[in-house]
């Protein structure tokens, strides 16, 4: 049994900015599923909104972002995560985040515009932000000697306690028994050791990311299954907008890459959709003409649905993203990353186009938090997309999502640091987890199995456009699918395979419920049979136990 000021679940960029701000006072650990460098942020490569130059305004930014939410964000943590950016950049800055320079701007750096923003707003290293945000916070994570870090441990359940002293999380006990009160750590299983661990903590912080890998096809790396949702839920905390999931407009379609998104910049920067080349009717059309105004800047959620059409109308399998009218040097200075991946591939993006599809990429809602992160269970964190902060809406603003964790981290760390040391952990014994009653699995197939049927009939009923049979015809097979993942985890000893399915399925039942409790159609949740948006915006509000609430 290990016992800490604050676990937190997660290593990407929420993750790392809470551990990072509270590490000076704080003895903290880090979980992570993985490598402490294969979450999602890894892999963000557009950059992060933020008010940085005298021809932008905090006003600006809010005013795209609740635009681009189709009238569901809060603007109250919209216009605070907004107003933060500036400050949050500088500490990256200061951490040696190397960012683009640029001389002639006036913070020194250069400054790039993606669909939905009015202004170049977006600071970026080159067109991999993620990565180098990551990795210079990765080796001031591993250097700490207040930072513990936990690679390849999978966060199993949550620990909490009611008034009446009864847990929840361990092996058959009731995880909604009694009133939770807070949450005590949680159970961890070590994969290399294949032992469940039991980690105390005073506060416990979610930072597990969103829940890509529910969809077939995602930008989101394998990492992304949902598990911080799905272990909040089953401890009694409220989730949000759980219908709202954007699928970016153009991840790139080859057989021989996976999961490749090709940057919101690169349509920031110029970039063209067109109808393929070897089309049979309109072949190199510029399309986006025929849906939006705004082109190929319209928000994601537009643009996404524009591709869908014009991909079913024609039968295409893909359309095209054209940059090649953009001088070669160009491009190889924005856009390294790209270059290199299509080439490796045999597409040469400063001759050729590319070819792209829309991938689920993001998850708008979550776990219902204030803008310190607090959950409905004290003691209980959450941050990143894991969680719902309001700023996102029904549609989230490119390059908010890392300025949401930079802000909100920080917030966190601040909530927890000015709180007095807990006595939560003095007056409870916790169990050790038990598996005396389960054996070891006989027939991984099922978990495979599952894990497969869930991600194609979320695909094919609950994606882009959703009607009332699709969502129907998904919400009886997800039930079931609960039912028999249920049974296997009571069955037998948890493996990493088993948890991260399980989650899975749970993510699935949530969106669902939440998708058809929506009677319009808003931001990303489009249903032909509600092709109207009602005149009031109102959450989702999902509560354990008891019927949607807004």
């Amino acid at each position: 049994m290990n016992r800490f000021d604050v676990a937190i679940v997660g290593s990407g960029l929420a993750g790392l900015t809470v551990a990072l701000h509270l590490a000076r006072d704080k003895k903290v650990v880090v979980i992570t599923k993985r490598a402490l460098l294969d979450g999602a942020s890894n892999w963000a490569q557009g950059g992060i909104a933020a008010v940085l130059d005298s021809h932008d305004s905090y006003d600006r930014h809010v005013a795209d972002t609740l635009t681009a939410g189709a009238g569901l964000c809060d603007e109250i943590a919209a216009r605070h995560i907004v107003e933060s950016g500036a400050a949050a950049i500088r500490w990256l800055i200061d951490e040696g985040v190397p960012f683009t320079r640029d001389e002639t701007a006036e913070l020194g750096f250069h400054l790039t515009r993606e669909g939905g923003h009015s202004q170049r707003r977006i600071i970026h290293a080159a067109d991999a932000t993620g990565h180098q945000v990551q990795l210079t916070l990765e080796q001031k994570v591993r250097a700490h000697p207040n930072i513990t870090l936990l690679e390849n441990h999978f966060a199993v359940e949550l620990i909490t306690r009611g008034k009446r002293g009864r847990l929840a999380g361990a092996p058959g006990a009731d995880d909604n028994a009694g009133d939770l009160t807070r949450c005590l750590g949680l159970y961890v299983l070590d994969d290399a050791r294949d032992r469940v661990e039991t980690i105390l903590a005073d506060h416990t912080v979610l930072a597990t990311g969103g829940a890509g890998k529910v969809y077939l096809h995602t930008s989101n790396p394998d990492t992304s299954t949902g598990d911080g949702i799905a272990m909040a839920w089953r401890a009694g905390c409220r989730v949000s907008n759980m219908e709202f999931m954007q699928f970016h407009p153009t991840c790139l379609y080859h057989p021989s890459a996976k999961s490749f998104l090709i940057s919101e910049a690169v349509r920031g920067e110029g970039g063209i959709l067109r109808i393929p080349a070897n089309a049979d009717v309109d072949a190199g059309m510029r399309f986006m003409v025929n849906h939006d105004a705004r082109l190929e800047l319209a928000p994601r959620d537009v643009v996404a649905r524009a591709i869908d059409f014009e991909i079913k109308k024609r039968g295409l399998n893909y359309v095209e993203l054209d940059i090649t009218h953009r001088p070669p040097a160009f491009i190889e200075e924005h856009f390294p990353t790209i270059l290199a991946r299509c080439r490796s591939l045999g597409i040469d993006i400063t001759r050729q186009p590319i070819p792209v599809v829309p991938a689920m990429h993001f998850t708008c809602g979550g776990i219902v938090t204030d803008l310190n992160g607090r959950t409905d269970i004290p003691n209980l964190y959450a941050v990143g997309e894991t969680a719902c902060t309001g700023l996102h809406g029904a549609n989230r603003l490119a390059s908010n999502s890392l300025l949401e964790c930079l802000v909100i981290g920080r917030n966190v760390a601040q909530s927890i640091e000015s709180q007095a040391a807990s006595a939560a952990l003095a007056d409870v014994v916790v169990p050790d987890w038990d598996d005396s009653r389960v054996v070891d699995e006989d027939e991984a197939v099922v978990i495979s199995h599952a894990w497969d049927e869930v991600r194609r009939l979320m695909w094919n009923y609950v994606g882009i456009v959703r009607t009332g049979k699709r969502l129907a015809r998904a919400r009886h097979r997800v039930d079931l699918l609960l039912d028999e993942i249920a049974a296997y985890y009571r069955a037998y000893r948890v493996s990493g395979g088993m948890l991260e399915c399980r989650n899975l399925i749970q993510v699935a039942a949530l969106v669902v419920e939440s998708a058809q409790s929506r009677k319009e159609s808003r931001g990303l949740h489009y249903c032909q049979d509600y092709p109207r948006t009602l005149p009031k915006a109102l959450p989702t509000v999902l509560t354990p136990g008891l019927r949607i609430s807004r």
